[in-house]
This record gives structure tokens, C-alpha cells and sequence, in this order.
């Protein structure tokens, strides 16, 4: 890490009037290369499989499937085990893809049984058994018809950092598997490289896809098809999301009531703008959960690349108790639970109780203390309930200061867009 450090801090030798402004940019690249080196450090930087979506021929007895509909504004590639990179595509691009999980016996949950090989034994591995384009809003509808359960459920799922298409779409199988989830599984994936060293450029990546999942969400809301619809997101996701539902509730005049869930699993979000995202919003605002951890190492150094300012994720939610009541937040420390992952960061997927925590949520049961054994057993569990939508908020000064810029207009700015041939085209 050393040789990375001098190699960034030689790029800051300069001359004329615009040393300056090139000394801070620069800094601001050292920071970065440094964020990323330390993220490697941490996780070991282990390497993933490639082109491992190639589809397979035969099932295995007592596998699980998962079908799921995959929305991405990725780049398409022409290798059938990749499908997409993680560059930015030009249009939106649906498929349906069904997974095989393998047999109980053979894995635990929270884990994903990657492929050795290209093509995958469903025995012992996650693999691939059929990918379809899905190329007009009727067969859209006609995916959603095959995959709802009775209340006609709808769960987006929105990955975060240095996801490759393989790995959000093997994520949210485990997922979906392991919580029992039965809504119709959505996939919302956008142009993240994959790697730890492209941070920023995912962070850009998610500003751009920002409007894409507004229309997702607008079009799943406005369909009589649809009873209800979940968001969860992770990481970095967790900021797009926000974004998408602010968007859509100034296109909207709001959210939109079938929203009825959001959860945000250790959001990489600034506490300053997660406050304007809300007050944004409106006051009819879905049910929100949120999983913290103040030893979540990957948000501590998101904190420190980007100047100080907590994340939601990796804060103590303690002080800001009367303003989640208001909002009628719920709020899940995951601090000290059991995970795989040495970031700390990942418990949502990875940790037993979460996963069985996160599958109650989906099912509509209550999270209330009172009402579980296990909310009770995780440490710093808090429940702010209170619902936020059954009467307008009056938000304190500490949420909409002075400091914080006026609202935009209520129509979002930019192209609309329209389902044809398998992608929506700006």
C-alpha cells in the first residue's frame, strides 16, 4: 500500500496558477486509491469466478429454482456466461433468469456456492438453468402473472459497491431462498465495475441509473397487477434508492401508496442528505427499516473518503431517536452478530438472524419486540414505530435547517422512457 501512496502522492508536482486546484484534485485521487487499497486489504481482494451464467442442462433432485426478472442498465456483451459488464448501457434491458439452488444438505444458509468451472454442478453450486429476453410490457405481465403469490407481492432488490451482474444476481437468489421470500423477485442492477478500485465510478454509475428505477417503480406502482411492492437495498444501492423514490415522489405528487416497505441495509448514505431525501419526499411516507452497525468497517472508510460526514449505516442511531419516531422508522443494530464478511457489511445477507429477521419483514409480520424472540436477541434492536403515514410529519429544525437547498420543481428533469424489444430506450 505504501508503493500505491507514493505513486499518487508523485502525481501532485505542478507549476503555474492552477497548481492548486490540481494539488486538490489529486488529493482527492490519493484518497480514493487509498480507500480502495484499504478495502482490498480488508477482503482479502479474493477474485471471482467469470462467465458463470452459462446455462445448464440438467437440474438437480431437491434443488431449489428461483426465477427472477432482471432490470439493468448495464452494457450487454455477447458472452452467454456473462451477459452484461459493468459498463454503462444505453437502454434499459429486461430478462428472465431462473436459478438453481443447491440442495439443503449441501450448503448453509447466507451462503452462495460459487462455480468452479464455467459451467456449474448444481449438486454443490449455484448455476444457471435458463435465460430469457423479456422484449414488451405484455410479457413483463405475463412474468409477473407466473411468479406472484396471492397478495401479487413485488420485492426490488437494488445491490451495492463493486458488484458484478453474477454476483447480484446469485445475491438475490440466495436471498430470496434463504428469507422464503415469496413476492415476485425483481432485480435492479446497475453499472457497477466489480472491483474495489472503481468506487467513484460506481458512485457515478448509480447517479446515472437513478432515473431508470424511478420508471421501474412508477410502472410496478401504476400496474392493477401489482397489490404491493418492497424495496430493499444494500450498500451504495441503498443511496439509489432513496434517490429513485424522491424522484418518483415529485413526478408522483408522492410516493406511491403500494410502496409499502423500504428497507435500507447498511446504507452508504450521508445522514445530511438521507434527512433531504425524506423531507422530499412528502409526508405519506412507506414503512422504513434500516440495519446499522457502528463496526461496519466499509462505511467507516466511506465516512473518511468522503470528509467526515457519518453514514446512516455506521451510525448510533441513539441521538437521532425523536426524528425516527417521527418518520416512523424502523431502526436494527446488527452490531456484534455473527458474519462472513471481514467488512462487516454484509450481515443482511450473510447472518442467520438477519436473513430470518428480513424474511418476517417481507411477509408482513411485525417487527414490534414484544412480538419476536429474535428482535429481542439481536443487540441494539430499536423500534421507532410509528406510522408515518397516517398523518403529516412535522419535521424538527435539526432535519430541514437552513443549510439544506430549496426544493426542485416537482417534475424530474430528463427523457421518459419506453419498453421495446427487450430494453426501454431513452
Amino acid at each position: 500500500m505504501t508503493d500505491l501512496y507514493i505513486a499518487a502522492s508523485s502525481r501532485l508536482t505542478c507549476s503555474g496558477h492552477n497548481c492548486g486546484k490540481a494539488a486538490i484534485r489529486d488529493l482527492r485521487s490519493i484518497r480514493a486509491l487509498l480507500f480502495s487499497a484499504l478495502l482490498c486489504l480488508l477482503a482479502g481482494c479474493a477474485t471471482r469466478p467469470e462467465a458463470v451464467l452459462r446455462p445448464i442442462s440438467a437440474k438437480a433432485p431437491n434443488a431449489s429454482q428461483v426465477n427472477m426478472l432482471v432490470v439493468t442498465t448495464r452494457q450487454a456483451v455477447q458472452d452467454p456466461g456473462q451477459l452484461y459488464s459493468g459498463e454503462r448501457g444505453t437502454a434499459i434491458s429486461f430478462d428472465s433468469i431462473e436459478i438453481s439452488i443447491p440442495p439443503d444438505r449441501s450448503r448453509n444458509i447466507g451462503e452462495i456456492q460459487w462455480p468452479g468451472h464455467s459451467l456449474a454442478n448444481p449438486e454443490r453450486e449455484f448455476a444457471v438453468l435458463g435465460v430469457r429476453k423479456v422484449a414488451s410490457e405484455r410479457q413483463v405481465l405475463d412474468w409477473f402473472r407466473g411468479n406472484r403469490n396471492s397478495k401479487r407481492q413485488a420485492v426490488i432488490f437494488v445491490h451495492g459497491f463493486n458488484n458484478t451482474y453474477a454476483d447480484a444476481v446469485f445475491r438475490f437468489a440466495q436471498l430470496k431462498h434463504d428469507a422464503g421470500i415469496t413476492a415476485a423477485p425483481i432485480l435492479f442492477t446497475w453499472p457497477s465495475r466489480g472491483s474495489v478500485f472503481d468506487y467513484l465510478y460506481d458512485k457515478e454509475s448509480a447517479n446515472y441509473s437513478r432515473r431508470a428505477l424511478e420508471d421501474l417503480i412508477i410502472q410496478a406502482a401504476r400496474s392493477p397487477d401489482v397489490g404491493e411492492i418492497t424495496i430493499v437495498a444494500h450498500s451504495m444501492g441503498t443511496w439509489l434508492a432513496m434517490e429513485a423514490l424522491r424522484g418518483v415522489a415529485m413526478r408522483q405528487g408522492g410516493v406511491p401508496a403500494k410502496v409499502n416497505d423500504v428497507i435500507l441495509a447498511s446504507p452508504d448514505i450521508d445522514v445530511d442528505v438521507f434527512r433531504r431525501q425524506m423531507v422530499e419526499m412528502g409526508p405519506k411516507l412507506p414503512r422504513f427499516t434500516i440495519f446499522t452497525s457502528t463496526s461496519d468497517k466499509a462505511l467507516a472508510m466511506s465516512r473518511w473518503l468522503s470528509g467526515g460526514i457519518n453514514r446512516v449505516g455506521g451510525t448510533d442511531p441513539t441521538p437521532y431517536a425523536d426524528i425516527l419516531k417521527r418518520l416512523g422508522i424502523t431502526v436494527i443494530n446488527t452490531n456484534g452478530l455473527e458474519s462472513k464478511d471481514a467488512l462487516g457489511h454484509n450481515a443482511f445477507a450473510d447472518s442467520p438472524k438477519i436473513i430470518g429477521l428480513l424474511g418476517r419483514q417481507l411477509a408482513g409480520q411485525s417487527l414490534q419486540p414484544k412480538q419476536t424472540a429474535l428482535a429481542n436477541r439481536i443487540e441494539g434492536f430499536a423500534n421507532f414505530a410509528g406510522s408515518a403515514t397516517r398523518a403529516a410529519i412535522s419535521l424538527p429544525i435539526a432535519v430541514a435547517n437552513h443549510k439544506t437547498p430549496n426544493l426542485p420543481g416537482q417534475e424530474a428533469s430528463g427523457p421518459k422512457s419506453k419498453i421495446t424489444d427487450g430494453q426501454i430506450a431513452y
